[in-house]
């Protein structure tokens, strides 16, 4: 039964960062893994995580999360995790010096997009090479937005 399962898109929460698209400009998406720890495995696929503050860094030649916020499991006594704990991401060192080169350049931080589990039933974060957009350039992007949507209004009614 397990043999005809199709692959469809993987199931379970997927937390997302809301206002990443707009306070930066994506440049580069990046799919890397999560070492977490049990509790925080089970609080996650419960959807108790907060990607609203949190942003990635590279440290000693590993990329970490930090200010990911994954609340505590609540049927767990004092195994417990630290909600705030840094924590690393798995990727490959090729994708690393890549990432570090680019993160040099001013302006440019790693940041979570969304966090998920893959159909292996893995965690994955996808983190973007990201610019800061300054208040004059979101006002623009949204009135593209809107303009936009003003025309597909527009095609629709005729």
């Amino acid at each position: 039964m397990a043999k005809g399962k199709s692959k469809g898109p993987p199931e379970g929460p997927r937390i997302l960062n809301k206002k990443a698209t707009a306070n930066f400009e994506i440049l580069e998406r990046v799919e890397a893994g999560i070492a977490l720890k049990g509790t925080e495995v089970k609080s996650l696929r419960n959807g108790h995580a907060s990607l609203s503050e949190a942003y990635a860094r590279i440290e000693r030649g590993e990329v970490v999360l930090i200010n990911f916020q994954i609340e505590p499991y609540k049927e767990a006594s004092f195994f417990n995790h630290n909600p705030k704990r840094i924590k690393r991401l798995l990727l490959h060192k090729q994708e690393i010096k890549k990432l570090q080169s680019r993160v040099t350049i001013k302006g440019q931080t790693l940041i979570p997009l969304r966090v998920y589990f893959n159909n292996k039933g893995l965690a994955k974060v996808e983190l973007a090479l990201a610019r800061g957009r300054q208040t004059h350039d979101k006002r623009q992007v949204e009135r593209k937005r809107q303009d936009i949507r003003d025309m597909a209004r527009a095609t629709r009614r005729r």
